[in-house]
């Protein structure tokens, strides 16, 4: 099993849909963590997307990358640019760094309807993303 760690600023939001994503299509070949630099608890907006597309992760909790120092990471991906700038170092001796940078759709403002289309928006390209990933590194 390979351990995957998706970072993002306030894992809240598009590391929490990806480690959806992620123990979705990949839970029997990856043991998949999530994290961030700062914590912001789970995002609303991104547990009701994902229930859109039938993953719940309304048990996920909003994780510190310290909580995770102990444990080698085959792969960290971080999926906003904030994380990738100041991510403090990680100690994983082979660990691939991959980084795509998502816009962040709790930052929209507007409608209910525009905040929705933002949320749907990149929970779209994070899944496309993930199966991408796993299609290529799994």
């Amino acid at each position: 099993m390979k351990n995957i760690l998706v970072l993002c600023t306030g894992n809240s939001c598009r590391s929490q849909m990806a480690h959806g994503y992620f123990n979705h299509f990949a839970s029997d070949k990856a043991s998949i963590y999530s994290a961030g630099i700062e914590t912001h608890g789970l995002n609303p907006g991104a547990v009701a997307i994902m229930k859109e597309d039938g993953i719940d992760i309304s048990n996920h909790t909003s994780n510190h990358v310290d909580e995770y120092a102990d444990i080698d990471f085959d792969y960290i991906l971080t999926v906003c640019d904030h994380a990738n700038e100041n991510c403090p170092f990680i100690p994983s001796k082979s660990a691939l760094r991959l980084h795509h940078n998502f816009f962040d759709p709790s930052k929209v403002t507007g409608t209910d309807d525009e905040k929705h289309a933002a949320f749907l928006t990149a929970r779209n390209e994070i899944k496309n993303y993930v199966e991408a990933f796993i299609s290529k590194y799994l």
